[in-house]
């Protein structure tokens, strides 16, 4: 006799039910937003449907405009179905930055595109804060946790206080072990940067230089000094006169950069030196240092992230900041919620997710940011 199939309670069991009307969901269902694009082959791969049956739903549910047809023979979906679940997902912020900010508003409206709530608190650039936001969160129940945090030393613990509640993690920009990581590939970043410092040079001052200024931030681990090794690798066998590097633990914020560059101009010679650094914030406090000591036009600076003080420093008539690489932190709000619904629904995803990045310069600035608005309200053109 063949074997009996388990009792449902749910709808699924129901004599009433009609199963092509099932089988049109269950192609509905695959479709997680009206941008997504999939074509027969991605809808038969996804839901095991026999083909001649998967192409006459799309074309019926096409025919009745709950679909739509685009980009040749792939089709997106004009409706927009509500998860049976109502998912919370926490976004523990670094600090109150630019950078921070621009994510948590990105977040923001993917939340709400995504029928997500969204629980936020802030970590203010502390172990201590980080780890008590984190059992706040635990007591509250959320369903996942995006972690901004730069403290490595304590990714482990926070790791575990969320293993043990049962809650994945994202972690942002700083990894954190069994968390799926979601930032730039840092040494890929590093490369850029060196090679717009190596043009930089080529242009003012005929590919020579004599330091490289590196501003580190060691308490976030070694992942993030890869921006850095990956920039002094490509310096390093540019065919150029010897240079002495110089490292400062800047902790990626601007003021103490600002005051360690100005003690180390304080007791070094007038050097050609190229800058760059963990990130904007850094590299704009370094470059305030040599304006400060009458040094300008013996440096060149790259910065990472392209955050918004970096692109007015961009559009100043003489900058010495050549360019920036951009991470676009504003995009990161739709892809951290698409990746968050993925580990909800237990969907097979990598260890790492790379944002993608470009070089912002004064040239190209105003292209990938054409409506910037700074301090005073001023846009500049």
């Amino acid at each position: 006799m063949p074997k009996e199939k388990p009792k449902d309670d749910t709808a699924q069991s129901s004599p009433y039910k009609l199963e092509t009307v099932t089988r049109a969901c269950t192609i509905l269902r695959e479709f997680e937003d009206d941008q997504q694009m999939l074509s027969l082959n991605d809808i038969v791969k996804r839901t095991g449907l026999e083909r001649t049956i998967c192409f006459r739903l799309l074309h019926t549910l096409e025919q009745e405009r709950f679909l739509r047809r685009v980009a040749g023979r792939r089709y997106a979906a004009n409706i927009r179905l509500l998860t049976q679940k109502r998912f919370r997902i926490a976004y523990a912020s670094q600090t109150l930055d630019s950078f921070s900010n621009a994510v948590g508003q990105g977040l923001r409206w993917a939340a709400s595109e995504h029928q997500v709530d969204l629980v936020e608190v802030g970590n203010h650039y502390s172990a201590k804060t980080a780890l008590r936001n984190a059992d706040t969160l635990i007591k509250q129940r959320v369903d996942l946790v995006i972690e901004f945090q730069v403290y490595y030393r304590i990714g482990a613990q926070l790791s575990h206080l969320f293993e043990e509640a049962g809650i994945p993690v994202i972690a942002l920009e700083i990894p954190q072990p069994g968390a799926t990581f979601f930032g730039v590939d840092n040494y890929k970043v590093g490369v850029l940067a060196g090679k717009a410092l190596q043009q930089a040079a080529q242009r003012y001052w005929e590919g020579s230089f004599d330091e490289l200024l590196l501003l580190e931030v060691e308490i976030a681990g070694s992942l993030p000094h890869l921006r850095l090794s990956g920039a002094q690798s490509v310096l390093s066998k540019a065919p150029s006169n010897p240079f002495r590097i110089t490292h400062l633990e800047s902790r990626g914020e601007f003021l103490r950069s600002f005051e360690l560059t100005r003690k180390h101009l304080q007791t070094s010679p007038r050097r050609r030196t190229l800058i760059t650094g963990i990130n904007d914030f850094a590299v704009l406090g370094a470059l305030r240092a040599f304006d400060e000591a009458g040094r300008r036009d013996q440096c060149l600076a790259v910065g990472l992230a392209a955050i918004p003080e970096a692109r007015q420093e961009l559009r100043l008539p003489g900058t010495r900041l050549v360019a920036s690489v951009g991470f676009f932190p504003e995009r990161y709000g739709t892809t951290l919620v698409r990746l968050a619904l993925d580990v909800l629904q237990h969907k097979s995803l990598p260890p790492a997710v790379y944002a993608p990045v470009e070089l912002i310069t004064p040239q190209n600035v105003d292209r990938f940011y054409p409506k910037d608005l700074f301090p005073g309200g001023d846009q500049l053109k």
